[in-house]
């Protein structure tokens, strides 16, 4: 391709515009993802950044600066800057000059090629008191139990280490995938990702909701033949990792054990969730024995972008087993993607969204913006308020309810989730439609019941709180309805979508509708928060309530 007819502008700067109109620009966003970020999503132009993590994440999967800078030149519509092409070589040359290896006497050594390096690293006051003897110009012993607090460290200097120390096996347990139950097969990119994660010792894989993440952590589970910890988000979550494992594998229940606030099973294969392991008694984690108690083979982190700070820390000392991350999104709204990088591994496999719809495996969706104008009293409110209490106010307008009224007229029958952030607008809605909640009150036996309704057809409509943003199973859900979100949140964006893309029964379209009131930090916020869908290929249509209340042909009479 000549300089001239590409879709991409790429800048000094380090900002790449991807021009979506464009012929290419599907295969120049396909091309892009492995080593840029999203930055903004407005109609025409797409703006993505450059960035070292970004760079040293394709590094590790296996991409490397000459392939970079081949996508860079082959789409650009003006030559490429050289400095910005020379910084992208420097960048991921960083990744891999520094490397951990076993050792059999110091246990663990931190080694480089070059001794100046080295020295650089030693003189750092946060590294130096992490590193034992300097063993000679090359090498430098590293206590084990500081491999990845080290790592954390290294990545924000800017020399990405290259962990090479190996794993233990662990504690073996016979664990194989089975059809017993159901005949099924993973799927080809379902293989790719668990082989992905596998030939990289530990890392991170990327797959939409309803694409099956927990398939790939069961043929993970099978390879390792280990026993093996679960991290989750809750209970349910934990229960649904359960029966899918109970469907899929050669796993009976009394192999399985649930490490939660109701139960304390500690068996070969235990699924524990985040909260029950970041609770704290007396100062200390009491659930660090969980991570004593066995000798696991792997750890499976479920949902990692949500992965609680606290666990951050436990997790640096569980170095030398496999982890597995799985995500539907690697954003994390705190800006600790590299604490993933490098305390789970980096990303070992990425399936674009819209490429997996393309080929069947996820449901279409259409996803709408409906905006609807605040009354004059409301307008009137928001305007005196503090700025910590205008999205509040905005997110819960009563202009909003018309809006959802109607969307479930023209959807009746469907099965449809309201999804709010705020629990007296939830009790509003739940009121007004006579539909169940679903939040944070509502009991483990309850919510199962209550989703049991849902996915066998018996309720229809189901209000729920961000307790539904993940690792709920609701295959049934054809229609979600955003009154209320938390702030700007993409990865919550994604989440809630992701509720909808398992591949329908009717082979019909998902509908996603964001209900936003005008003029106010909502719209703000609401943009924010579609930048990750936008990466993937999703465009919403921007309609206004008037048009969804008063159709054309009721206008006219």
């Amino acid at each position: 391709m000549a300089f001239g007819d590409g879709p991409l502008i790429v800048q000094s700067d380090k900002t790449v515009l991807l021009e979506t109109g464009h012929d290419l620009a599907g295969e120049a966003r396909a091309a892009l993802a492995p080593f840029a970020e999203l930055e903004r999503a407005p109609e025409h132009v797409h703006t993505y950044r450059i960035t070292p993590l970004a760079l040293w994440n394709a590094r590790a999967a296996g991409h490397d600066a000459e392939q970079v800078v081949d996508v860079l030149e082959r789409y650009s519509r003006f030559p490429v800057p050289q400095p910005l092409l020379v910084d992208v070589a420097e960048t991921m040359s960083r990744y891999g000059r520094v490397r951990m290896h076993k050792h059999p006497a110091h246990g663990l050594i931190l080694e480089s090629s070059e001794p100046a390096i080295l020295v650089e690293i030693s003189r750092h006051r946060k590294i130096k008191p992490m590193l034992g003897q300097q063993l000679d110009p090359e090498t430098i012993a590293v206590h084990p139990s500081e491999r990845g607090r080290l790592k954390q460290e290294l990545l924000k200097i800017g020399w990405p280490a290259e962990d090479l120390a190996g794993y233990v096996d662990g504690e073996a347990h016979p664990i194989a995938l089975s059809t017993e139950v159901e005949d099924w097969s993973l799927r080809d990119y379902q293989q790719y990702a668990a082989d992905s994660f596998w030939e990289g010792g530990s890392g991170v894989v990327v797959l939409p909701c309803g694409a099956g993440k927990t398939m790939v952590g069961a043929a993970s589970m099978a390879r390792a033949q280990a026993t093996t910890l679960i991290l989750v988000t809750n209970t349910v979550a934990g229960r649904q990792w359960k029966d899918e494992l109970l469907r899929r594998t050669t796993l009976t229940e009394d192999e399985i054990g649930e490490y939660s606030g109701e139960r304390k099973e500690i068996r070969p294969v235990t699924i524990a969730t985040y909260q029950v392991v970041t609770r704290r008694t007396k100062g200390e984690y009491k659930a660090l024995e969980l991570f004593d108690s066995r000798d696991w083979g792997l750890i499976i982190y479920d949902e990692v972008h949500l992965l609680p700070a606290p666990v951050f820390r436990m997790t640096s000392d569980l170095q030398s087993r496999r982890r597995l991350g799985l995500t539907a999104t690697l954003v994390r709204e705190d800006g600790r993607e590299g604490d993933v990088f490098s305390l789970i591994g980096p990303k070992r496999y990425d399936a674009p969204w819209k490429d997996l719809e393309a080929q069947g495996f996820i449901a279409t969706a259409d996803c709408v913006e409906v905006r609807t104008t605040m009354t004059d009293a409301e307008r009137m409110v928001y305007a005196t308020a503090e700025t910590a209490d205008r999205y509040r106010l905005a997110a819960t307008a009563h202009t909003k309810t018309r809006v959802v009224r109607r969307i479930l007229e023209q959807h009746q029958g469907q099965p449809t989730l309201i999804i709010g952030a705020y629990l007296d607008q939830l009790e509003e809605l739940g009121a007004e439609f006579d539909a169940p909640i679903v939040d944070g009150k509502t009991s483990n036996k309850k919510r199962g019941e209550l989703f049991d309704r849902f996915r066998s057809g018996e309720l229809n409509v189901l209000v729920v709180s961000k307790v539904a943003n993940f690792s709920i199973d609701l295959p049934e859900a054809a229609v979600a309805i955003q009154v209320s979100g938390t702030f700007g949140s993409r990865q919550e964006e994604a989440q809630r979508l992701g509720r909808l893309l398992r591949p329908k029964a009717d082979g019909g379209e998902a509908h996603f509708y964001s209900v936003v009131s005008r003029d106010t930090l909502d719209t703000e916020y609401a943009a924010h928060r579609q930048r990750f869908l936008a990466e993937q290929g999703y465009a919403y249509r921007i309609i206004d309530a008037d048009d969804l209340l008063f159709p054309i042909t009721e206008k006219e009479t």
